[in-house]
């Protein structure tokens, strides 16, 4: 019953969402567009629900320059100031919108991380997968970017062990504080955060 309803819930505020939010939608599409160029939508497999992949959805906050090599420059190096803006007020996460009106993420949820850190996961960080990934959640919170793996690792845990209705309302309501605050949006020295390299 608890699923069934939080399923509804994501399901009608999505809707409504996307509705009151399209005019932003349209207006970031044309400036991603203008200085990122084209796609202005990143999509990207991750793993969702029991590790099952999943495309996510999200504009583009980088461009596509590249070293003299040919090889894509360094993340930092190709986020523009725009992007940077996008990412502080969480606005490239509106795309993942779609991905709730299509059942693979919910509002809120541990966040769905790259599909090259499966193998690096031992038994219990497997078990953020037993619930649906969210556009946010209990680690975005209590530090987003700027926490440590182990740290967000049980921050995730303890969210999968405690959901409930009220618990995803608080976590709705303290992220916009986060993002008015804009704080944690990255690690110092990184683009976002560090890559996950494992347990050691």
């Amino acid at each position: 019953m608890q699923r069934f309803f939080k399923r509804f819930f994501d399901f009608v505020v999505a809707f409504i969402g996307l509705i009151l939010f399209s005019p932003i939608l349209l207006i970031v599409a044309i400036l991603v567009r203008l200085f990122h160029g084209s796609p202005v939508i990143f999509k990207q497999k991750r793993p969702g629900y029991i590790g099952k992949p999943f495309f996510i959805y999200k504009f583009r906050t980088m461009t596509n320059r590249r070293a003299p090599d040919g090889n894509l420059l360094p993340d930092a190096e190709r986020m523009t100031r725009f992007g940077r803006f996008l990412r502080a007020t969480s606005m490239d996460e509106l795309p993942e919108l779609l991905n709730i009106l299509r059942g693979e993420m919910s509002l809120v949820g541990p966040r769905p991380l790259l599909m090259q850190y499966l193998p690096l996961y031992n038994d219990e960080q497997m078990r953020r997968h037993d619930v649906l990934p969210g556009i946010t959640g209990w680690a975005q919170i209590n530090g987003r970017n700027n926490i440590s793996w182990d740290e967000k690792f049980k921050l995730d845990l303890w969210y999968v062990d405690n959901q409930s209705f009220w618990l995803d309302i608080k976590i709705l309501w303290l992220t916009f504080a986060k993002v008015f605050k804009r704080e944690g949006v990255s690690m110092d020295g990184e683009a976002t955060t560090k890559f996950f390299e494992g347990n050691g």
